[in-house]
């Protein structure tokens, strides 16, 4: 198991495939408010907050929730400015993290993460330090009962996906930034509905952890998706198959 998305395979394993409601829905208003303030609260001509939006409404979020979230960061109502900082570590092993956040307070975030960073066998690092080992890729997964394997290849490479995958019964579908909403659209027009969508950051290559180093990454990746000021984790970490079940079975 490595990269990406396979940490949500991760967190199926472990029974946490599922945030609460409250705490996913703190992070989604979080990122609809951002988006609004940045690129206007229309999501037909904002991208960032157009895709916000159908991440919302797949976790099934209430239209009002979505609307006030817009508003506040268009200005229409009062709200909390959040700033935009993106962490740059190491894990135990070795192993590269990009962590993403939304923070009314840096210094908050920073000593919290640094808490977990250091408890848990990595240490954060200067800005640079790691996000040269990631590329930015568009991620759309789609349950394989829902589409047939022809018409879901051909629609997503002649819009421009590059990589097609099979994982833990869905397929993901791995496009160039600029070609995601073109690739959204062939679905769509296929009838193939995405179980998600977002962009995502890939590593480029993995570094395999077995033992005390992979049980420790489990950990530190627990513990900084706990904080509140968290958005995203990214790692190029590599957990075989038998190791997750190992692991597991002392739980």
């Amino acid at each position: 198991m490595s990269g990406h998305s396979k940490w949500a395979t991760i967190k199926r394993k472990k029974g946490k495939a599922d945030e609460a409601r409250g705490k996913l829905f703190t992070r989604l208003i979080k990122e609809i408010t951002v988006a609004a303030r940045h690129g206007g609260g229309n999501p037909e001509a904002n991208p960032r907050l157009r895709s916000a939006v159908a991440t919302a409404k797949t976790a099934n979020m209430p239209a009002d929730n979505v609307e006030r979230a817009i508003k506040k960061g268009t200005g229409e109502l009062p709200g909390v400015v959040y700033e935009e900082v993106v962490y740059e570590g190491y894990g135990p092993g070795g192993v590269a993290m990009l962590v993403e956040t939304l923070t009314d307070n840096k210094n908050r975030t920073t000593a919290d993460l640094r808490y977990h960073f250091t408890r848990h066998g990595g240490h954060l690092g200067a800005v640079g330090c790691v996000s040269w080992m990631f590329d930015t890729r568009g991620l759309l997964t789609v349950e394989k009962t829902k589409a047939v394997e022809d018409a879901l290849f051909t629609s997503a490479l002649e819009a421009g996906a590059v990589e097609i995958n099979e994982e833990d019964g869905a397929w993901e579908v791995l496009t160039p930034p600029a070609k995601f909403e073109a690739v959204k659209a062939a679905l769509l027009l296929a009838a193939i509905p995405a179980a998600s969508s977002a962009l995502t950051k890939v590593p480029q290559s993995t570094i395999r952890l077995m033992g005390r180093e992979a049980e420790q990454m489990l950990k530190l990746m627990d513990g900084i998706e706990e904080c509140d000021d968290v958005q995203n984790v990214y790692a190029n970490f590599d957990i075989p198959e038998a190791e997750m079940e190992r692991i597991e079975s002392k739980e």
